[in-house]
């Protein structure tokens, strides 16, 4: 019983990690890594939000870029988690947890930024807020979407969707991989010039 729930389980990553394989998601690594050594080159920065598991997943995100990756001669790249406690326990005890994100958004983002959200459900109302203020403030947008993509479907400025899984946890797996590529290739494209004039 145990090994047939872990086989059936092994077979599920491993299928969602094919969604990695098709064109769009190729295109969007290749884009979202482009958008990343943009904010690095022009002395932007990178904001990063979700809820539950993708916040742990945006603190990871920012982690990589503010610290290393692979690349441990390479310069630090900007990069916020919008995840710190005392805010968020303000805003949301102020005027609620809608909007946790977009006050923060509101107060760190600049025209040029980049904003991420991830969110496997699309229909986070915090996430859907803080879009919309940086939408306002001039900054690009990237959503990580799973499921149908929800209420955030078509709204960002670049998207990637990851299909066919009820649950969060296969979604945010297949999320992560894809912050791991994209992290790997604008680390190349700084430690090899050859390469960042790649167009977006």
């Amino acid at each position: 019983m145990l090994e047939e729930l872990i086989q059936n389980s092994v077979k599920e990553a491993i299928a969602i990690q094919h969604h990695l394989e098709k064109k769009e998601s190729l295109e969007f690594i290749k884009i979202l890594a482009n958008w990343l050594y943009e904010c690095y080159e022009k002395d932007k920065k990178v904001l990063i939000a979700g809820n539950g598991g993708s916040l742990c997943d945006a603190d990871h995100f920012a982690e990589e870029l503010t610290g290393f990756f692979r690349q441990r001669s390479r310069p630090a790249i900007a990069a916020i988690s919008l995840s710190h406690p005392a805010h968020m326990s303000c805003v949301a005890n102020d005027i609620g947890f809608d909007f946790v994100f977009s006050r923060a958004v509101d107060a760190l983002g600049k025209e040029g930024d980049l904003l991420v959200v991830l969110t496997t459900s699309g229909n986070s109302n915090n996430l859907i807020q803080a879009v919309e203020s940086a939408k306002k403030q001039g900054m690009k947008t990237v959503a990580f979407l799973g499921k149908e993509g929800g209420k955030l479907k078509g709204v960002c400025d670049l998207e990637w969707i990851v299909p066919g899984f009820g649950f969060s946890d296969r979604i945010q797996e297949a999320h992560m991989s894809a912050i791991h590529i994209a992290i790997e290739v604008v680390e190349t494209m700084i430690c090899s010039p050859c390469l960042s004039a790649t167009p977006s």
